[in-house]
């Protein structure tokens, strides 16, 4: 979903700098997780058990780090961006040490506020992605926060009053949500907001409780074959590919979906300034002494990072992203 910050003729130079960046092996995605900690309880992550001494990194490191990849996408992310109360002093600093790049915030939203929107949105982003897995009360309890679900929902259209109007959902697909995967895309439909979609992974932390059994095969591609045809009838609000929606199920699976391309297209720093190829992996360098990753065999998970790396760049792909 274009900001405001962009205009449709931005997109065919969006285009032309993912491509000058994949020719040379360069980043096209980095996610700046500026802390670890976290005030939610999922028991998927365990974010929340990190001390409070992982929150780290300052403005002009943030900057410089985005100075030296130039990517054509910057995600905040965490553990939970929005409790750094600096969060805006970082946007600022990172908007204006690249040029052409879109910049995201992805958080739960319990935090989230108009006033707080508008800020950010001052300081440069472009987008909120606000993580959304259920409409009622068990996203509540997935979250360990009470009233989330109402309250994201809620928030949202008085976000779009306020001028604030690129809101992405973040939806995880687990076994016990897949009967809301599409009403999920029509309240955001319905809102004014776009839907991204991911799948659950264990990898984490281990917890394998929330992914689809093989009973569910059926149920599960029943509901992959009602996303797509959803972005048939409407696009630019599922801004997944059809390429990466139509192999989840596969992946659930267990079939081979070849090389992980995560760190070569994508890659995470954390508040300290070190560089992972994976948020489930280990840190490898600083960002200052950086080199390129090579894709690897790895199948832990298939979140959206990883799928969407792999999926071919098409004009209706740009426009799914960008409308």
């Amino acid at each position: 979903m274009l900001s405001a910050r962009y205009r449709p003729w931005h997109v065919p130079l969006f285009a032309a700098k993912y491509g000058w960046l994949h020719a040379r092996r360069r980043p096209v995605l980095v996610h700046f997780e500026v802390t670890m900690r976290c005030n939610a309880r999922c028991d998927f992550c365990d974010y929340w058990r990190t001390e409070e001494s992982a929150r780290a990194g300052e403005h002009a490191a943030f900057a410089d780090a985005a100075r030296r990849f130039a990517p054509l996408m910057i995600t905040f992310t965490g553990g939970e961006p929005l409790l750094r109360r600096d969060l805006e002093g970082i946007v600022a600093a990172v908007a204006g040490a690249v040029r052409l790049t879109y910049i995201a915030v992805i958080t739960h939203g319990a935090m989230l506020t108009v006033d707080r929107a508008r800020a950010l949105r001052a300081a440069g982003i472009d987008q909120f992605n606000i993580s959304l897995d259920y409409l009622d009360e068990r996203h509540d309890r997935a979250r360990g926060i009470p009233g989330l679900a109402a309250r994201i929902l809620d928030l949202v259209p008085r976000l779009r009053a306020a001028g604030v109007d690129a809101v992405r959902f973040n939806t995880v697909i687990k076994d016990d949500n897949l009967d809301q995967l599409v009403p999920i895309v029509e309240r955001a439909a319905a809102l004014g907001a776009g839907v991204s979609f991911s799948a659950y992974s264990a990898s984490k932390n281990g917890n394998a409780a929330h992914r689809p059994r093989p009973a569910q095969a059926q149920e599960l591609q029943a509901a992959v074959d009602a996303l797509l045809a959803f972005k048939r009838r409407r696009r630019g609000v599922i801004v997944n590919s059809d390429h990466y929606l139509a192999a989840i199920p596969r992946w659930f699976r267990g079939e081979d979906l070849g090389p992980c391309r995560s760190g070569v297209r994508t890659i995470h720093i954390g508040p300290s300034g070190m560089v992972r190829r994976c948020p489930d992996f280990p840190d490898d360098a600083h960002w200052t002494a950086f080199r390129p990753y090579a894709p690897i065999r790895c199948s832990e998970c298939f979140y959206a990072c990883r799928g969407e790396s792999q999926a071919p760049l098409t004009w209706s792909r740009v426009r799914d992203v960008m409308a």
